[in-house]
This record gives structure tokens, sequence and C-alpha cells, in this order.
């Protein structure tokens, strides 16, 4: 059988998880790349090349990052700040989706961030998810590659996401620092990025268009 990839979709309306089709986690000191292990080091420069070749790229924080519960959530923020300002890459935080008792709205809780509308209202082409609790990361990235041909990328504290085109494995803020200083000396050495304006995109939430 040939090897599964996990690329940009529309796949399928219902695309098959990827770890069902045989792609594994990478290991400590390891990254994922479209489903192939490659070497962490070799992974920032493939990524930060993929973003600064982006038209709107985009990162989605979430709730470990929006929110300063410790002191490393508010240093990781200040990272990515600093990653958005680089390439530069606009900034969709997401929904709270923790439930909120005695009332629970499952339009907010359950699908918090609508990611293929989010990601085809704004003509998303590459996205980070950084923040985000794994088990809403699954099913966000999942969405996105069976419906729209963004290029996804995962910021993992954990081990990683096999759901998505690109993930690290073990994120801190100096591996997001790496990523950044990595896009500054693509960019010293010629690598012009293809961002469009901020002027030239007018941006929506959850598929709300403007």
């Amino acid at each position: 059988m040939e090897q599964y990839v996990v690329k940009p979709g529309p796949e399928a309306f219902l695309p098959p998880a990827a770890a069902s089709m045989g792609i594994v986690l990478p290991d400590p000191g390891e990254a994922h790349y479209e489903g192939r292990i490659i070497d962490e080091e070799d992974a920032y420069e493939q990524i930060a090349r993929k973003l600064l070749g982006a038209k709107v790229p985009t990162i989605f924080p979430g709730p470990l990052v929006l929110w300063k519960w410790n002191e490393k959530a508010g240093k990781k923020a200040e990272a990515i700040r600093e990653l958005a300002n680089a390439l530069p890459a606009r900034l969709i935080p997401m929904a709270d989706y923790r439930p909120k008792y005695p009332k629970i709205d499952p339009e907010v809780e359950i699908n918090p961030n609508h990611p293929n509308l989010t990601i085809w209202h704004n003509k998303i082409d590459a996205c980070i998810f950084v923040g985000v609790h794994c088990h809403q990361a699954n099913l966000a990235l999942k969405i996105i590659r069976g419906g729209t041909d963004c290029f996804t990328i995962a910021l993992c504290a954990q081990a990683g996401h096999e759901d998505a085109c690109a993930s690290f494995r073990d994120i801190n803020v100096e591996k997001i620092k790496k990523l950044t200083e990595t896009v500054k000396r693509l960019k010293s050495e010629g690598v012009e990025s293809q961002a469009l304006p901020f002027t030239q995109i007018k941006m929506t939430r959850a598929g709300r268009v403007a």
C-alpha cells in the first residue's frame, strides 16, 4: 500500500484519521511533516518557509496561552506575538470552549471555532495551532483537512498531532523563539514574505462575513 501523506485538502467529507492510516507521532528531537518523521532541526526551516510562502498566514492561539494562568503561559504568549510580528501573521483567538455550568451552549463548547468556516471566509492558506487542548485540536485539524486547502501546523506541548500537515512536539518558549529566528534568518537571506498587507484582508471569525 502506498504511504498515506497528510497534505492540505480538501480531502473528503469525512477524512480518515491519520493515525488509522499508519501515521505515527515523532519521538523527542523529531517532528512530523506531511506524515513523515523528520529531524526537528530540519522542521524549523521547512515550516518557516511554508509560513513565509503563505498569502494569509494565521495563528490560532487557544486557552492555554490566551489566559495567563501561569508564568509559562505568559512567556509563551509573548513569544507567539513575536512570531506573528516577524512573519507577519494574523492572530485569531480561539473561543473559550470550556463548559459553562450550569448552562452549556453547545454551539460554543462543542464546536467553538468552526475552523473550516473561519479558514474559508478568510482565505487562510497556512495556519498555526498553539495552546489548544489536544482533543479540540484533533477535531479541528481533521475538519480543516477535510474541507479546506489550508496547510496546518500544530505547536504541541505534548506528543504532537498526526492530523496536522506539520507538527512540533514538546513545544516551549525556546522552540517558538527558534522558529521566529529561523523566519528572520530566511528573510535576511532574501526569502520574502508573500503575506498580503493587512489592509487587503478584512478578517472575520467563526465564519461570519464582515
